[in-house]
């Protein structure tokens, strides 16, 4: 099974972020419903790693500059990035149903192309420092 990326610096985020499809799991080890997401993650890996797409895992705990600079307030939040574009996000555990959904939409619309409600500016800004 592919293992999902823990991410250890913004240097290693933006490197990861850069091309591609990521989904992007904010989380602590002290959370409940981000344990329960944890498999969840597991498996969105292992069965999408074959389309390119990556699973990022951050704790906020050992990352809170990454988590403030994101606006993380509630855990888990999970954020969708295509070619380092933040695209969506979503706060709380949901179905894994729900994240695969989201990762086949955006496959289908092509990896380079962002959708139209996303904030692009204030969400490339993120990325820029």
């Amino acid at each position: 099974m592919t293992n999902t990326i823990r991410i250890t610096s913004k240097e290693q985020f933006k490197t990861e972020v850069a091309q591609g499809m990521s989904v992007i799991d904010f989380y602590a080890d002290r959370c409940g419903p981000c344990k329960m997401l944890a498999p969840i993650m597991e498996e969105l890996q292992a069965d999408n790693a074959s389309k390119g797409v990556k699973i990022l895992k951050v704790n906020v705990d050992e990352n809170p500059d990454l988590a403030a600079e994101f606006g993380v307030s509630s855990i888990p939040t999970v954020f969708f990035s295509k070619n380092g574009k933040i695209v969506e996000g979503m706060v709380g555990a949901n179905p894994k149903s729900v994240y695969q959904e989201k990762i086949d939409s955006y496959l289908a619309e092509g990896v380079g192309a962002a959708p139209e409600n996303a904030d692009q500016e204030h969400m490339d800004s993120h990325l820029a420092a």
